[in-house]
């Protein structure tokens, strides 16, 4: 088959950094598991402390769990690579596609039974069948596990992905992101038209049972950063500026990326997801506070037909927004309500 988008750089820098990262996980479960009690103890201490429902001895837990999938993640990967002589192979996708939806359900599962969540889930059926082009809000450290988690378990479909290249730190990604296609975006480098021309690439060939994900916001969404999203396009894109102008919940969606999938995958259905309840929390620290123990986690996804997607770039532009204002309009909703206690 060949791989759509190849590695990149010397063969060696790679090997390199592969193997360093795998040892610092190894050296990293090993130093964490001798020094659990400890760990929980101190953490424990802390808690009672900052009364934030143990939120810190939940946290070391996780840890323990994350380090351990990463692991078997990439034990999986190699064993994949190894019954594939190394080759891109559609069982060697297949495999690669399964092991993602093991590793980062069962990171996902480990949230959800350390941290007390309830989910409720609407319209996931509308997802399937691939091909798709997904559309997804991100909104914090933790949704990053959604999309395989939820979608690829349940439809059993592999998802070729738009990420930044830093996630390239973990292992897992770093040898999953490369042997199925993925598009690791290199952020300021100035060459968006290399960027946009490897991110077409994603729409070659997809199968019925693939489909390829984006987050068009590019970063999490604050309050603050919607309002400078906002003031840009003021000063740089005014006739674009009237359509986010309605966004409470979500940044404006960045064109160029959103557009080129749109464009070079004519013909196939669009759908977004939205979600509710890991608001707010952009990094690790931010658990701490404890909210987000006993949280319920909401989910929606929105199916738009091939045919109802313009052609007309400017008519495409206007449509994207309208959805991204839909979307919008459901997390504000779903806000209120837990506002309410519903």
């Amino acid at each position: 088959m060949g791989p759509l988008l190849p590695d990149d750089g010397p063969r060696r820098d790679r090997y390199v950094r592969r193997t360093r990262a795998v040892a610092v996980e190894i050296a990293a479960l090993a130093a964490l598991t001798l020094l659990l009690p400890l760990l929980l103890a101190a953490a424990a201490l802390s808690d009672l402390t900052r009364r934030n429902r143990f939120a810190g001895v939940r946290l070391v837990l996780f840890l323990w769990c994350f380090l351990a999938g990463e692991l078997r993640g990439v034990a999986v990967l190699l064993a994949a690579n190894v019954l594939a002589l190394g080759r891109d192979t559609p069982a060697r996708r297949r495999a690669v596609y399964r092991a993602r939806q093991q590793w980062t359900g069962g990171h996902l599962d480990a949230i959800t039974w350390l941290f007390g969540l309830t989910w409720e889930i609407e319209d996931l059926d509308v997802v399937a069948p691939g091909p798709v082009l997904i559309f997804a809000r991100h909104a914090s450290i933790i949704d990053n596990a959604l999309p395989d988690a939820v979608i690829g378990r349940t439809h059993g479909m592999g998802l070729r992905f738009v990420i930044k290249r830093e996630l390239q730190v973990l292992p897992t990604i770093d040898l999953g992101g490369r042997w199925v296609p993925t598009n690791f975006v290199r952020r300021g480098t100035g060459d968006t038209a290399r960027e946009l021309t490897d991110l077409r690439k994603l729409t070659v060939a997809l199968a019925p049972d693939e489909g390829v994900l984006i987050y068009p916001e590019g970063t999490r969404w604050t309050p603050e950063k919607l309002a400078r999203a906002k003031e840009i396009l003021a000063k740089r894109a005014p006739a674009i500026a009237p359509l986010a102008h309605g966004l409470r919940n979500l940044l404006p969606p960045r064109l160029g990326g959103p557009l080129a999938l749109l464009e070079a995958g004519r013909g196939t259905d669009v759908v977004f997801c939205g979600h509710v309840g890991f608001d707010g929390y952009e990094t690790v620290g931010d658990i701490f506070g404890g909210d987000l123990v006993g949280s319920t986690i909401r989910v929606k996804f929105w199916r738009h037909a091939a045919a109802t997607v313009p052609d007309d770039r400017e008519e495409l532009t206007a449509w994207l927004y309208a959805r991204w204002q839909e979307l919008d309009d459901w997390v504000g909703e779903q806000r209120r309500g837990q506002l309410r206690g519903g």
